[in-house]
């Protein structure tokens, strides 16, 4: 898929110096209204370019990323997420879903993220369930204790919409649910949101944790099962 190119800034990209009027040439007019919120924006999928404010927001996390994310199938978005995962002095949490995880799109990332770094993979992404052992449904994320976004969004061609002609919907083989992404800066709800985060990716970890470890440590095999809960189901398979 392709998105809608946003004009270099003339500093590091970072979200320090972040505004939601950065967003605006991603949404069909190109611009805001006068009266536009200056802490919540909500974009469509299949008429704005959703996937390019995703992978601006996500590209530009240098701090900590906490996600939740259920419907993990975008290479480029994936791609953002390692970088954080791999790199100490950001702090990475993930959260998958272990119903989504089976998929084949899915699996083939996640299996991917493993061969390139088993440690990192295994101590930021955990795949699992609610609370109460339901599918863990949230679709968004913090960035850099600065940038929040949630919405019925997944990460996929057709959940962000496909772009086939340049900067706009249509063209051949053109896909596009019906999904929203909020893009929101308040204080308030970045605090509750990256608790809400943090308390679902330990959920979804489980009690299994420290036997997990202690497996690793005594077979020195990396394998996505080990963040998963006790009883959560069949792991995918390890490589050796």
């Amino acid at each position: 898929m392709t998105s809608t190119k946003k004009p270099e800034p003339n500093h590091t990209p970072s979200l320090q110096r972040f505004a939601l009027e950065d967003l605006a040439p991603f949404t069909k007019e190109g611009m805001f209204a006068k009266t536009a919120s200056r802490d919540f924006h909500l974009f469509y999928v299949g008429r704005d370019d959703v996937h390019g404010i995703l992978k601006y927001l996500l590209s530009r996390a240098t701090h900590a990323l906490y996600l939740n994310m259920f419907g993990y199938d975008d290479e480029e978005l994936n791609a953002e997420c390692m970088r954080c995962a791999v790199d100490r002095s950001i702090t990475t949490v993930i959260t998958l879903d272990k119903t989504q995880a089976g998929g084949v799109h899915e699996r083939a990332i996640l299996e991917a993220d493993l061969h390139q770094d088993p440690g990192a993979f295994n101590t930021h992404v955990v795949i699992g369930q609610s609370a109460t052992h339901q599918i863990s449904h949230t679709k968004g994320g913090v960035l850099d204790g600065r940038v929040g976004f949630e919405g019925s969004t997944n990460w996929s061609r057709a959940g962000e919409g496909t772009f086939v002609v340049k900067g706009q919907p249509g063209g051949p083989g053109y896909k596009a649910q019906n999904n929203t992404l909020a893009v929101f800066t308040d204080p308030d709800t970045i605090a509750r949101f990256t608790a809400e985060l943090v308390a679902e990716h330990l959920a979804a970890r489980g009690p299994g944790l420290a036997r997990g470890h202690a497996a690793r440590r005594s077979s020195n095999q990396p394998s996505l099962s080990l963040n998963r809960g006790a009883k959560r189901g069949p792991s995918i398979k390890e490589r050796p």
